[in-house]
């Protein structure tokens, strides 16, 4: 899995149970790859978690990032375990002798470092009263010239924190300053209803700007969830294809049917069976009336719009067919599945 250049924006998750319970961590990581995880984080917490590396990716594809912090000979047990890339977090690795023995272990085994920064773990307070975002920002320059200066550039940093702004403008800050690969996230941002929006801003606003490389959705919660939140944003930037987009209406007075039902119906069936390998990529639109039907949904390849026990079915605009109510979810499935096909062939 390459980062950056001209490498699609990847998407990363982290495993939630201990690293040392093989079974249930692959298990885990198995749902996260179908649900089209790149990368999965494990935290290494003592060597049992680091040995645990080598069991794990016997019966995994993905590449394993271990998580790392304070103590350094967990990196190096997790290297020597064959994890494909580490974290470090320059808030609790400080040592120089430390950070060279990662650094040599590293480029013997030809493995990736992320420098790992996080607001709520910064390196002892400074007196120049500068801003956690700066701060993030010094150390992370700082860590990179350690790295480089030993011969070691296959690196990636992240500048993390709980807060927006404060992650905004750390990424803002450093981007112009290196070309080392950036990874996207606020840190804790909560359950999945904060969560999501939290992290839709922050990373979104973060790369409608053109910057980052790999993103990871922090969320209490499944981290499938986190995993389709991601490519949910990047999807919705046009920076990643992952599927059909459907718009839909929110519906209001004039909706004469049950959209939420409907609209619940269709994303169902088009994720589920009408997945074909090799099949264009539609946009389909949903729309409760005849407003937001083919006048503000003209773009749309194809859609459908509903009326008085009828659903018209339109394209780029023009309405192709009408249907009655009862059968046009599935006549609207058909239709998007031969325009699918047609549309690679």
């Amino acid at each position: 899995m390459k980062i950056g250049g001209d490498n699609p924006v990847s998407v990363q998750s982290m495993t939630k149970t201990r690293t040392r319970d093989v079974e249930i961590v692959r298990d885990e990581i198995r749902r996260l790859s179908v649900s089209g995880c790149e990368i999965v984080r494990v935290a290494v917490k003592s060597p049992e978690d680091a040995r645990a590396i080598r069991e794990i990716k016997n019966e995994i594809s993905l590449p394993v990032v271990a998580d790392i912090h304070f103590d350094h000979m967990l990196a190096l047990l997790a290297i020597d375990n064959g994890a494909d890339k580490i974290r470090v977090n320059p808030g609790n690795i400080t040592r120089s002798d430390h950070l060279n023995a990662i650094i040599d272990r590293s480029k013997e085994k030809g493995i990736a470092v992320r420098i790992g920064l996080n607001s709520g773990s910064l390196p002892a307070p400074r007196t120049d009263r500068k801003s956690p975002d700066e701060i993030m920002v010094d150390e992370a320059l700082r860590y990179i010239d350690i790295f480089e200066k030993k011969g070691f550039d296959d690196l990636v940093v992240s500048l993390k924190s709980s807060d927006i702004i404060t992650t905004i403008k750390a990424y803002r800050d450093i981007a112009p300053k290196t070309d080392v690969p950036l990874h996207l996230g606020i840190t804790a941002a909560g359950t999945p209803s904060d969560g999501i929006v939290r992290s839709s801003v922050g990373i979104g606003s973060l790369l409608a700007s053109g910057i980052g490389d790999t993103i990871r959705v922090s969320l209490t919660g499944d981290p499938v969830l986190e995993v389709e939140t991601g490519k949910r944003i990047l999807q919705s930037l046009g920076l990643r294809e992952y599927g059909h987009k459907i718009i839909s209406c929110p519906t209001c007075g004039r909706c004469q049917v049950d959209m939420v039902v409907i609209t619940g119906e269709i994303e169902a069936r088009l994720k589920g069976e009408i997945s074909i390998p090799g099949s264009k990529k539609l946009n389909i639109a949903v729309m409760g009336c005849e407003v937001n039907g083919p006048g503000e949904a003209k773009d749309a390849d194809i859609g459908i719009a509903f009326g008085s026990n009828k659903g018209a079915i339109f394209s780029r605009g023009n309405i192709v067919k009408t249907v009655n109510v009862d059968e046009a979810v599935e006549e609207f499935l058909r239709l998007i599945r031969e325009m699918a096909v047609k549309g690679k062939q």
